[in-house]
């Protein structure tokens, strides 16, 4: 019967199964043959020993119980042989490629959702986090910028010239009025080099000294129960001398006290208060306390006036200059 199988008939030609079930069985042989590997490798090679391959396959199809007709045998052996029924995929192509990436779409689409979010998210917070302070900072400088070209340009001159005339209105006195023109001429140049700081530190020093023109008080020496009238002090580098001084307070022509800085000799501090002591002779000293122990009173208060217009304290009696903010 092998050899009846191995050999057809010369007068039925050689063809394929014609019905589907044989074409699976062809099919079905094909992957037989191909997981007997040791069976291919042995008898598949050695073309005089095809009916003992057939043989074979009946017995394997057999064992399972299914008749499989010789020329279905021969027709998985012969499709083996020219892999009729073996997948070869096809070379890489843009179609191949479009149509790889069709089926992996949502996979591929995860992915493509997520880089864009990612550069998203990383594109906010370089715009938010960088690029819009930066613009905003940039924003701030170009309108500080136009704020003092147009205080340099107008106001600026406009204060300077205004607070000179204040001062020269008030200005009793040459130094006040020389004082001036001095922080004029300083406010113009920082103008004219665009130092807008120095010039308003000009305008303010012009404002100082027209208020310090205006101001007008008189130094009385204090002389109420429970406070010292004088004080005196052994000076440092002289141990065996005596500083004397008069406790003062200034006093406004309406009876307020004002407050003034004023520079301690003894430790160079300069320190805003309403009374200190001001430095005079022993004689100066001893005459007050002498009109003070008459009634407890001191009727020659007045130790200086401070007129408007003026910038020194006019003294009715002789000081030595010096002061203390401390007793």
């Amino acid at each position: 019967m092998a050899e009846t199988a191995a050999t057809p008939p010369s007068g039925s030609p050689d063809r394929p199964p014609q019905s589907l079930d044989e074409v699976m069985l062809a099919m079905d042989v094909v992957d037989t043959l191909r997981h007997q590997e040791s069976l291919v490798s042995r008898e598949l090679g050695q073309e005089q020993r095809d009916a003992e391959l057939l043989e074979r396959l009946r017995q394997i199809y057999r064992g399972q119980g299914i008749e499989v007709p010789d020329r279905v045998l021969l027709e998985g052996v012969k499709a083996l042989k020219e892999q009729r029924f073996v997948y070869t995929p096809p070379a890489p192509s843009f179609a191949r490629t479009v149509a790889t990436a069709w089926v992996n779409r949502g996979r591929v689409g995860r992915v493509l959702l997520g880089i864009a979010a990612l550069l998203g998210l990383g594109w906010s917070a370089y715009h938010f986090g960088v690029v819009e302070p930066a613009r905003q900072r940039a924003a701030q400088e170009q309108a500080r910028a136009e704020r003092t070209r147009i205080e340099l340009a107008e106001r600026l001159p406009a204060a300077l010239e205004q607070g000179h005339e204040d001062v020269l209105r008030e200005a009793q006195v040459p130094v006040a009025r020389e004082k001036a023109e001095r922080l004029l001429a300083d406010g113009k140049v920082a103008i004219t080099r665009g130092d807008a700081e120095a010039a308003r530190q000009a305008i303010n020093d012009l404002e100082v000294l027209r208020a310090d023109l205006r101001r007008e008080y008189v130094l009385r020496i204090v002389s109420r129960p429970g406070e010292p009238t004088g004080v005196w002090r052994v000076p440092q580098r002289n141990p065996a001398g005596r500083n004397y001084y008069l406790i003062v307070e200034p006093v406004t022509p309406d009876g307020r006290i004002l407050s003034l800085p004023v520079t301690s000799e003894e430790d160079g501090r300069t320190v805003t208060t309403s009374k200190w002591g001001v430095r005079v002779s022993e004689a100066t000293a001893m005459q007050v306390q002498r009109d003070k122990d008459d009634d407890g009173i001191v009727q020659r208060n007045r130790l200086g006036e401070k007129r408007r217009g003026r910038l020194d304290v006019e003294y009715l009696m002789p000081i030595l200059g010096g002061a203390i903010t401390q007793w």
